[in-house]
């Protein structure tokens, strides 16, 4: 292997390791932007504006699957440089990894998830072609991009949210036994005079 294609492979072992940095950034540009979104589900929960507490609560939730997304990429790219770095027949792979690491940057400039995650779907494959890699593709992103947000989640992500703030809010939870939020309510007229009428009764009967 001369000397040209081993620099060429040093260097784009570096471009990898900067891009796994980037995607480390990314994620946790992903998570401030979760932060703030939580803070817009409480601002909405105190106005009483549920419609667009939940949509916040949405955001928020695609936010922290993204942050999760991210870093499971950047962990990905760990993988792969850590067997480059240890093959030593590499001129087949140099070609196919200039254009990968290519688009892997430009994926990441737009933020694009998807295209970030087949991207390494061929890198990974490039490298089973290869025999030089084994089991991480199994580990490869369990659900990766997914977007949708359960109803669940969303409800229970701002009722979090309420309780963190100590805001008294039912957002309508399936809410079993233990796990109900009471809604601190003052008790109504009614209750106090049927209570206090109770009482009336138990004195006049002592």
């Amino acid at each position: 292997m001369g000397g040209g294609s081993q620099e060429k492979l040093l260097d784009q072992i570096f471009q990898l390791k900067y891009t796994s940095k980037s995607l480390v950034r990314q994620s946790k540009k992903c998570e401030k932007e979760e932060k703030l979104e939580k803070l817009k589900v409480k601002k909405a929960i105190e106005k009483g504006n549920m419609d667009g507490a939940r949509i916040y609560a949405q955001n928020a939730i695609r936010k922290h699957n993204e942050q999760l997304n991210y870093l499971r990429l950047s962990s990905r790219l760990d993988a792969v440089v850590a067997r480059l770095g240890t093959q030593s027949k590499m001129q087949t792979i140099t070609k196919s990894m200039a254009g990968i690491v290519k688009t892997l940057d430009s994926a990441l400039a737009v933020g694009n998830m998807e295209k970030i995650s087949n991207t390494m779907d061929q890198f990974e494959k490039t490298f089973v072609n290869m025999e030089v890699q084994s089991e991480f593709v199994e580990t490869a992103m369990a659900g990766s991009t997914s977007l949708s947000t359960p109803e669940d989640e969303v409800n229970s992500l701002m009722q979090q949210v309420a309780d963190d703030y100590g805001l008294e809010v039912s957002v309508g939870l399936p809410q079993a036994g233990t796990a109900a939020v009471p809604v601190k309510e003052p008790p109504t007229a009614n209750a106090e005079d049927d209570l206090s009428r109770r009482l009336a009764e138990l004195k006049s009967r002592g």
